[in-house]
């Protein structure tokens, strides 16, 4: 059976359906909060973030060293393999960079990243060279010949997965071949993770993703070998496979449940939910729920929805009056509390641009730093309108 290394795996996504697909990402945040998946549908201006950009990074650069041309090349040439991951990374890193600052949310840009991301790739490379038996390991002792040997082993990279019936869907980062323990082949669904490796077992939710992954693959492969799954984590250079059970009519179960709506569906406001979740400025729940004292700031960095009191343009200094919720849809009202806030970088230029535009409505405040009775906001934090969004825009 021949696989192509960039292709997509499975049955054809219905057009009718294309807006409403199941992948381990929408499922997550459908789990954490309905509204939050909702919000995630309507067409807002994305978020940008370092940990996401390292990531792909990361993974674009395994997807090219994979594919990498060395026709022609001597088998027995060796030194030759850390100069194709550095210019693999170099390229990647300045591409990703370009989308990142070009993506309208996103805080600063941070070029001192990058050791990081060059050790992740060489962890990633551990173990695909470990999963694949490469004769040599050291990057300046592998060969063109071995190299070849390890492409060999891998069928796809990067691949759209699609269920045949076009509801489910994922994006497979390797598929291997390796011979079991008969010799006979079988195949490792490898999902590569740059972010802290488990303690013990995998989460909950990395464990769904492999699984789902798995059998959208042999559902779409009915003469696949034995396939199993696992998740690659780079910074401990870590594999931890699954066994888990069938999981598609799970999913298609959850597909029915994330019709998509004209109304917003009820949101599960909690710290979890909404601690990192990137649509604050457009929902009302998350606010009545810290006013009412279900979610509780923690830490050095607080959300707050308030009202411009005062701002020197030019030092940043500000005063906001916080504006506390009215009903649960957005609508505030005024309050004796006020605090003082410096602003600089982005966060001022945001808040210039807004005074400057004439409105004088609500502002959302994202990743404040709580310092004393001064809050100060910088290239971390947003200042947005505040915008409840009480019904779909697409």
């Amino acid at each position: 059976m021949s696989l192509s290394r960039r292709n997509s795996m499975g049955g054809q996504a219905m057009a009718e359906d294309k807006q409403h697909q199941l992948s381990p990402t929408s499922w997550n945040r459908f789990e954490e909060c309905p509204r939050k998946y909702w919000l995630s549908k309507q067409g807002l201006p994305r978020k940008a973030g370092m940990a996401a950009s390292l990531g792909t990074a990361i993974h674009n650069s395994v997807e090219d060293l994979c594919n990498l041309d060395l026709d022609g090349r001597d088998g027995e040439e060796v030194g030759w393999l850390p100069e194709a991951v550095k210019e693999a990374m170099d390229r990647n890193w300045e591409a990703e960079r370009e989308v990142f600052l070009a993506t309208p949310r996103h805080p600063r840009w941070k070029e001192d990243r990058l050791p990081k991301a060059r050790a992740g790739l060489a962890g990633a490379l551990s173990i695909l060279m470990s999963r694949t038996n490469a004769a040599e390991r050291s990057l300046p002792k592998v060969s063109v010949g071995v190299w070849r040997q390890v492409q060999q082993r891998v069928l796809a990279t990067e691949s759209n997965l699609v269920s045949d019936c076009g509801r489910l869907t994922g994006r497979l980062d390797l598929l291997l071949s390796e011979p079991d323990e008969q010799g006979k082949e079988r195949w490792i669904v490898a999902d590569l993770k740059t972010g802290n490796p488990p303690e013990s077992s995998l989460d909950e939710k990395v464990d769904r993703q492999l699984r789902l992954y798995r059998d959208i693959l042999k559902q779409s492969k009915p003469e696949h070998p034995p396939v199993q799954a696992e998740g690659w984590y780079s910074a401990d250079q870590s594999v931890h496979r699954t066994d888990g059970p069938p999981i598609l009519d799970a999913a298609i179960e959850a597909w029915g449940l994330m019709t998509p709506t004209e109304d917003p569906p009820a949101a599960t406001p909690s710290e979890a939910a909404c601690a990192f979740c990137d649509w604050k400025a457009w929902c009302p729940s998350w606010w009545v729920a810290r006013m009412e004292g279900e979610i509780i700031p923690h830490g050095s960095f607080s959300d707050e929805v308030v009202r411009l009191v005062r701002l020197e343009a030019e030092t940043g200094a500000a005063l906001f009056e916080r504006t506390p919720p009215v009903g649960v849809d957005g609508e505030l009202s005024g309050s004796q509390h006020r605090f003082g806030a410096l602003l600089a970088d982005s966060a001022l230029d945001s808040i210039r641009e807004i005074a400057e535009s004439g409105n004088d409505g609500p502002l959302f405040l994202g990743s404040a730093m709580v310092s004393s009775s001064t809050l100060r906001l910088g290239h971390w934090s947003e200042v947005m309108p505040w915008s409840p969004l009480l019904r779909s825009s697409r």
